[in-house]
Parts: C-alpha cells; sequence; structure tokens
C-alpha cells in the first residue's frame, strides 16, 4: 500500500495537526506502508524519516502569518503520478488541499479527508478593515460542505464534530478517534528542575499548565481571574503563537511562566511536573493534548469542546466548564486543588484512562479504511 499524506501545515511548524501527520507517518511504517507528504513550504524538509515530503512553494497567510499557501505546481502533478499512490489521506484541504484534490480526482487515486480545523468558526478572531470576518462563516461552511462531499471517505476525530459536520450536510462521516501515546508522557518524567523552572522556584505551591498554541481562541485569559483570587497558585504556558505579547501584558506581575514550544523529554517533564492541566478554549476539534496530560498523571480542567466530554470524567479525572464560564473553570481548580490527596486520586484516574486510549488501535482502524477504499475503487 502506498498513502500520499496532504497537509495545510507541516514540520517544522508545531501544533496539532503537525503532531498528528507524524504519529501517522510513523505507525505506516511501522507497518511496511509507503507515504509521501505533500504540503506547504516551511523549512528545508526533504524527508520526515522514511518518508519524501513535497515542499510546495508557499507564501504566509497575510491575517495569519504563521499559516502558508502552497501552490500546487505541475511538478507536484508529476510527483504524485511517479508516487503512484494507492490511496491519498488530506488532512482538512483548503487552500492546498483543494488544487492537490483534483490532481487525485483526475488520477483516479481514492481519498480520504478528515476534519482538523474549524475554519469558519476560526474567521471570527479575524477583522478586516474593522469587520469580522464572522461574516465569511456561511461560504465557508458551504465551500467545507462541498469539499468533504468531494472526498470518497470523510472523518471526524469526535462525536461532537461528526454531528456537526452531518448538520452542515456532509454524509456518512465516519470517526477517527485520537489517541495518546502513554510511554513518551508518563508520570514518571516528573522532575524537582522542571517543576521549579515552571513554578519560577515555588515548587510547593500548586502549578497548572497549559501546552499549545497561544491563540486567542484558547481564550487563556479567562485563566486569570482565578490566580488572582487563589494564594499559592501559579500558572506555567507551554507553546507560543501569535497572543503571546498580548498574554505577557495581561499576565503581568502574576505569577505566570511562560515556557515557549518545548519538544521532546522536555515537553514530557512538563506535563508531569505539574498538578492539573488546564484548557480554556472556545474551539478544539478534539483537543489532543488534554489526553497527553492524562497520560502524565494531571486531572484536567478543560471547557467542553472538541472530544473533551468524550474523555473527561467528570469527578474523576477532571472537570469540564462552558466555554466562555470562567466561574466554571474556577470551580473545577478549586474542586481538585482543595487537597493533595484529591488531587492525586484524580491525577490516578486520569493516567488510568490515558493507558485505554492506545494510537495504534485508532491507527489500525484508520489504515483499514484506506483498505476499503482500495477495494472499492
Amino acid at each position: 500500500m502506498r498513502v500520499a499524506l496532504v497537509s495545510e501545515t507541516f514540520l517544522p511548524k508545531v501544533d496539532g495537526i503537525v503532531k498528528v501527520a507524524c504519529l501517522l507517518l510513523d505507525h505506516l511504517s511501522a507497518r511496511g506502508i509507503e507515504a509521501m507528504v505533500i504540503a506547504p513550504r516551511y523549512g528545508d524538509n526533504q524527508r520526515y524519516k522514511h518518508a519524501p515530503v513535497h515542499s510546495l512553494p508557499s507564501v504566509a497567510v497575510p491575517l495569519y502569518p504563521e499559516a502558508r499557501l502552497g501552490f500546487a505546481t505541475s511538478e507536484l502533478f508529476r510527483a504524485i503520478a511517479a508516487f503512484q499512490p494507492d490511496v491519498a489521506h488530506l488532512f482538512h484541504p483548503a487552500m492546498t488541499g483543494l488544487p492537490t484534490m483534483a490532481m487525485l480526482k483526475w488520477l483516479g487515486v481514492p481519498i480520504v479527508a478528515s476534519f482538523h480545523l474549524d475554519y469558519a468558526r476560526l474567521a471570527s478572531q479575524f477583522q478586516v478593515g474593522g469587520l469580522g470576518l464572522s461574516l465569511a462563516s456561511p461560504l465557508i461552511d458551504q465551500v467545507t460542505r462541498r469539499v468533504f462531499n468531494w472526498a470518497d471517505a470523510r472523518l471526524a476525530p469526535s462525536q461532537l464534530v461528526q454531528g456537526q459536520m452531518q448538520a452542515l450536510g456532509i454524509g456518512e462521516v465516519g470517526l477517527w478517534r485520537r489517541g495518546v501515546d502513554a510511554e513518551a508522557f508518563h508520570p514518571r518524567f516528573s522532575s524537582p528542575a522542571m517543576r521549579a523552572e515552571m513554578s519560577q522556584g515555588c515548587p510547593d505551591d500548586t502549578l497548572l499548565v497549559y501546552v499549545g498554541r497561544l491563540s486567542d481562541e484558547k481564550q487563556l485569559e479567562h485563566i486569570r481571574p482565578v490566580l488572582e483570587q487563589t494564594p499559592n497558585l501559579r500558572l506555567a504556558l507551554v507553546g507560543d503563537g501569535p497572543a503571546r505579547q498580548r498574554l505577557e501584558q495581561t499576565f503581568a506581575g502574576l505569577p505566570v511562566t511562560f515556557m515557549g514550544y518545548l519538544r521532546g523529554d522536555r515537553l514530557a517533564s512538563a506535563y508531569a511536573s505539574a498538578d492539573i492541566f488546564v484548557f480554556p478554549s472556545r474551539l478544539e476539534t478534539f483537543g489532543l493534548v488534554v489526553v497527553e496530560a492524562m497520560a502524565a498523571g494531571l486531572p484536567v480542567v478543560a471547557a467542553r469542546v472538541g472530544g473533551v466530554t468524550e474523555v473527561v470524567r467528570e469527578g474523576s479525572n477532571g472537570y469540564t466548564f462552558a466555554s466562555g464560564d470562567t466561574s466554571g473553570l474556577a470551580q473545577g481548580i478549586h474542586a481538585i486543588a482543595k487537597d493533595r490527596e484529591t488531587l492525586r486520586w484524580m491525577g490516578r484516574q486520569a493516567r488510568a484512562y490515558a493507558e485505554t486510549q492506545s494510537w495504534s488501535a485508532s491507527m489500525n482502524d484508520l489504515i483499514a479504511e484506506y483498505a476499503r477504499l482500495i477495494v472499492k475503487n
């Protein structure tokens, strides 16, 4: 089997989509399945381990400089034809994916499209000439419906998103659930040195951690009231993004540490060295970092977005709240942090749940879907 993986983003950019793409490529390689990657050029990548990377000429998206628009060329068509994929997997086809999808259709390659980013809702955070782009949401929804229905198979990361896709008029939406590497993220990676760094030398305080992009839709400023009202409570923000400067001003004078992007062992240690994972985002399709935090032994307090309600068991491994409800966020944090025994017990429940969420099973289900489409085609 040969798989063409098409993404709007790839290394060296760091985000949830890139993380899932790399995990998929690793699993395909372990199964002896050849793969190629097609993505906008973010760096000088020519390979990812065993997979060749076809980097398209690209420019930064004006309203979102971290994202890039890749240009499908005749060279790309020749590269796809030479690779002769049996199936293509498009990670939320949009600016780069659409013309590539047309090429794949021309070549008769069956296509799986997976949903990763709600562009229609994301548009509301941008403005042009003082006008919010939320006015474009109905058009974006219409394009999303047409694009996904053009694919041969459609996959959602959570039941919530599956229902949203079906409500848009996208037909026969399957599930491609997320998992976690419970060995890569583990309580044993807890480190006194990392905790001291994250807590600015106050390791005995209760330490909240957030991991992810620092952007407006994550609503990280909603954590400020609980920090102001709760003694001996600290926050570490792991990640970077366009909202960092604003957040540094928002949290000025409060016990907040900006850790920047962390990878590998340092990321695993950051998770495991904290006490509670906080996730106030208003827009997610799943929320992969929530399960990673659980694997590291952290109870979570998260907004009810994406797949959060499918993984959080209220009062057992965490608490959820309506997005934007700062009092619900504070209540969840206080309920977990009220005593060390509660915190430790909920952390054990979080770890036990994460151990049941295997990436291997999820990826094997996806490969079975590839095989089904190849036979059908």
